[in-house]
């Protein structure tokens, strides 16, 4: 098998060397080892292509920029390989591997398609292996490459022959269009989850104006478009946008790099920028930004092209920067590849299927028998370094300008240290992630079938499809659009002192729940230290009170605030809108963050109009009350049987009623308050012109001389039955109006904002107004026997005093109409108050006040004998005129 792996190692420089004859290219290397089933690799193991042209028109293209990371990403894929080999997951069947070097360059990845395409079509003769003649198997799948913009290509290539591809870092979104890209898969998401992460972290620090720097092509064009579409639908507003030339090798990238310094500058208020650029880009980029004081201290959030790439920093520090957010693949547990590198074997001489790792190895080894000179003396030795070789020189010399400044390399640093240092834990997830699909792929499809011969491309892309693998210990697979949706890790670079660790996972962010959790509050406090005081927006905040409006012609992020107007209100910042307070309860002055509980206005006992109206009703009852203790005490004297006692002191008693029913009318309303003072009111002033109706009755039935009327009219004269029968119905009208509309507790609105009117709603006005029509009914019907009896004997006569008494009573309601429906305000209660009272005190003095006077004060003419002389000289008075009549008539 040795000899067998060793025969490997010479084809690998065979179609090196194949390769580069026919393509031009130099600096091709290759890493290659047997199996049954061939991975392809295609890693841009240097970042970009120098192209040169013949006078023939023939071009030439020198890969530099050496990426030691990138060889990393794949020594992950030929450990992952190694690794299921020697776990036999595969029985009797082996993974074997075929990598190329992209250099970040579409032609020259093409080229290396080409060479997997060309797989199966012809043999190799091995004359080390029993001169057995040994096929070349097809390459069932490829690995790569991590660029959006080549993996396009690639795809389109590799479909040709029907060839999954597996990237593990291309994200742009059109590539899960499976009409366009049928065999290309992934084991990161796209990159429309990665815009929306950003959108959420900018959301979460209110940064709603920001600065994009993203690289041309495909993969620009479109995370730039989501980001802008997730941008605008949370309110988030790009103040500038720059395109970087996705080649490096570009001869107008400074030009670019410029611009997009001076954009920065220009736009002070923008302090949060958001970079989907190149690593070489953002080299670039600090190195110009720090030549500027002015555009320091800027926060920038990193997307998962360079957020691990502490390099980008150059000779400078993170504070010389700023603030780096960045946003990351989910990481894989390094711990076994670490290992792995740790026992990788440093000697050159045994790696010769590896050509990429033998040129490593050989640069670092000279690089450190160089540090026994000077540090200038090696640096300048290291830039006398061949073009062909530069490129694995420049990254070294990177690193031995780190060493004068104790930073990355130390001297005597072996290269496994150099490698494992160069480990990006989210390429350990997502390489390891895609070999780990292609082996599950090949056992669930070479189960009951011999794969060593006649396995097609197709079939195992129909596999892979199918296929569920696991890495530690959580199963994973592909969905309908090819994509593999693990997440993100949000990370914190910082530097304490020397040491800069670019790893620091402070947050994840779930592509299914789209949230943002932080891993520990410690990891949030720490985030909050370095991004709680940062803003970045075109307008300051509008307070609590205010609304942002929007200038015309200018982003929704550029605005105005505008005061919320009287009675409406906004109780947080940057409100977009004034939220109206409850009209019936609530008010607000203009400009204001909450609104004001109104004050409840009504008829309070402290009023002094209402203590006066308070004590008109005290004294009234008060004087019920000794009028009806003056005729309890003289109950048996002519004046209180003239005014039927019994029916005098129920007039008494209503007429306390009528008073206490005033005081119904005063303090804070509620819902028994306001059914029972109307209904007191109505009852008790019923019974009070009941009664009068009563005496008014007998009255003139005492002195009727018709003797039919005098007979019909004794025959009706029931007054207890009367008196019950119009009280009664006052009481049917009262009941309907409580059952089917009762008074209700209502507020109203006054002139005066902070202000409410608490009263009782006795609407319908047509319930109200039977109540009253049946009273001045009643007060008509007595009013009319009353004015009928004027005449009578003056012991007897109460009906001049009652007329009186209806008079009052009819004028007080008659202009209480028109005021109750004009009066607004606490004191229009105070009015129907006023008006009881009026009504009330004109029946106490006309009935009573007279009677009591004779029986306190004129007691000779409270005796049967000066009543029998009233009644004789009224009798006498009547004979007189009778007299006269019949004489004028004889006369005649």
């Amino acid at each position: 098998m040795e000899h067998c792996f060793s025969f490997y190692g010479f084809v690998s420089v065979l179609l090196a060397q194949v390769y580069t004859e026919q393509f031009n290219i130099r600096n091709v290397d290759t890493a290659t080892a047997p199996g049954d089933i061939i991975i392809g690799g295609l890693f841009p193991i240097h970042e970009s292509v120098d192209v040169t042209f013949a006078e023939d028109g023939s071009d030439t293209r020198t890969c530099n920029r050496f990426s030691t990371p990138i060889l990393v990403h794949s020594l992950i894929m030929v450990q992952a390989v190694e690794e299921i080999n020697r776990s036999h997951k595969l029985g009797n069947l082996t993974l074997g591997y075929q990598i190329f070097d992209s250099c970040a360059d579409v032609t020259t990845a093409l080229q290396g398609i080409l060479s997997f395409m060309r797989r199966g079509k012809g043999e190799f003769q091995d004359n080390k292996c029993n001169g057995a003649v040994v096929p070349s198997p097809p390459v069932m799948a490829v690995i790569g490459d991590p660029h959006s913009e080549l993996s396009i290509v690639v795809a389109r290539q590799l479909n040709l022959e029907h060839i999954p591809q597996i990237s593990y870092g291309a994200t742009s979104g059109k590539l899960s269009d499976k009409s366009r890209f049928p065999n290309f898969m992934r084991t990161v998401p796209e990159d429309d989850h990665q815009a929306d992460a950003i959108i959420q972290i900018l959301k979460k620090n209110n940064w709603n104006w920001i600065g994009v720097v993203a690289p041309d092509g495909d993969y620009g064009g479109y995370v730039l478009q989501r980001l802008k579409y997730h941008a605008e639908k949370n309110n988030i507003c790009v103040a500038f946008t720059s395109i970087l030339p996705d080649a490096l090798g570009d001869q107008t990238l400074m030009k670019y790099i410029n611009n997009t310094i001076k954009s920065i500058i220009d736009n002070e208020n923008v302090t949060v920028i958001v970079s989907f650029a190149r690593r070489y880009h953002m080299e670039h980029l600090f190195d110009g930004l720090r030549r500027n004081p002015q555009a320091r201290g800027k926060v920038w959030v990193a997307s998962d092209n360079w957020s691990q790439s502490g390099e980008v920093l150059g000779n400078w520090s993170l504070n010389d920067v700023g603030t780096i957010i960045g946003i990351t693949l989910k990481y894989g547990n390094t711990s076994k590849f670490e290992q792995y590198l740790s026992k990788l074997d440093p000697d050159p001489d045994n790696h010769q299927n590896n050509t990429f790792l033998q040129r490593f190895l050989l640069e670092h080894n000279k690089k450190l028998n160089q540090q026994r000179f000077e540090p200038n003396e090696r640096l300048e030795e290291a830039g006398r370094a061949s073009t062909t070789q530069g490129t694995l020189s420049m990254d070294l010399n990177r690193a031995l300008k780190r060493v004068k400044q104790g930073k990355q390399v130390k001297p005597g640093e072996s290269a496994n240290e150099v490698l494992k240092k160069s480990i990006y834990p989210y390429a350990v997830f997502s390489v390891g992630m895609a070999v780990r699909a292609v082996a599950q792929a090949a056992a669930d499809l070479c189960v009951n079938r011999d794969c060593k011969t006649g396995l097609q491309p197709l079939q195992f892309l129909r596999a892979l499809q199918k296929a569920t693998f696991d890495l530690d210990g959580q199963n994973y697979t592909f969905d309908n659009r090819g994509d593999l949706n693990t997440g993100y890790e949000i990370i914190l670079w910082r530097q304490n002192q020397e040491l800069l660790k670019v790893q620091n996972i402070v947050a994840y962010y779930s592509i299914q729940n789209k949230n943002i959790t932080f891993t520990s509050p410690s990891a949030r406090q720490e985030f909050l230290n370095l991004t709680g005081n940062v803003t970045s927006s075109c307008s300051e905040s509008c307070h609590p009170g205010y609304v942002k409006q929007s200038a015309k012609g200018q982003p929704v992020c550029c605005y105005q605030c505008q005061a919320c107007p009287e009675n409406t209100f906004s109780n947080y910042t940057d409100s977009t809108e004034c939220n109206p307070c409850d009209a019936d309860s609530h008010y607000s002055k203009r400009g204001s963050a909450y609104c004001t509980q109104k004050i409840d206005v009504f008829l309070d006992w402290t009023d002094i109009f209402c203590d006066v109206l308070l004590a008109f009703t005290a004294l009234g009852a008060l004087l019920s009350i000794v009028a009806g203790i003056v005729f309890i005490a003289r109950w048996n004297t002519p004046v209180v049987r003239a005014s039927v006692g019994p029916i005098s002191l129920l007039l008494l008693l209503s007429l306390l009623g009528t008073f206490v029913s005033v005081i119904i009318f005063v303090g804070r309303p509620n819902p028994l308050q306001c059914e029972a003072r109307q209904v007191l009111f109505g009852l008790s002033f019923t019974l009070c012109i009941s009664c009068i109706l009563v005496k008014s009755y007998k009255i003139i039935l005492a002195f009727e001389f018709d003797p039919n009327l005098h007979r019909v009219l004794k025959k009706l004269y029931k007054p207890y039955i009367i008196i019950g029968m119009c009280v009664s119905l006052q009481v049917v009208i009262c009941a309907l109006w409580l059952i089917f509309q009762p008074p209700k507790l209502a507020w109203d609105i006054l002139p005066e904002k902070q202000l409410r009117l608490l009263e009782c709603d006795e609407r319908p006005f047509a319930a109200f107004g039977a109540m009253l029509s049946y009273i001045a009914f009643l007060a008509l019907i007595g009013f009319g026997f009353a004015f009928k009896g004027r005449n009578l004997p003056n012991s007897y006569n109460e009906a001049k005093f009652i007329t009186f008494g209806m008079l009052i009573y009819f004028i007080s309601w008659i202009i209480f109409g028109p005021v109750y429906f004009t009066v607004k305000g606490k004191y229009l209660a105070a009015v129907e108050m006023v008006v009881i009272l009026f009504s009330a005190y004109g029946i106490l003095f006309c009935h009573f006040l007279p009677k009591c006077y004779i029986i306190l004060c004129k007691k000779e003419a409270n005796t049967v004998l000066a009543f029998r002389q009233d009644i004789r000289s009224f009798s006498m008075g009547d004979v007189h005129d009778e007299d006269k009549k019949d004489q004028c008539s004889s006369s005649s």
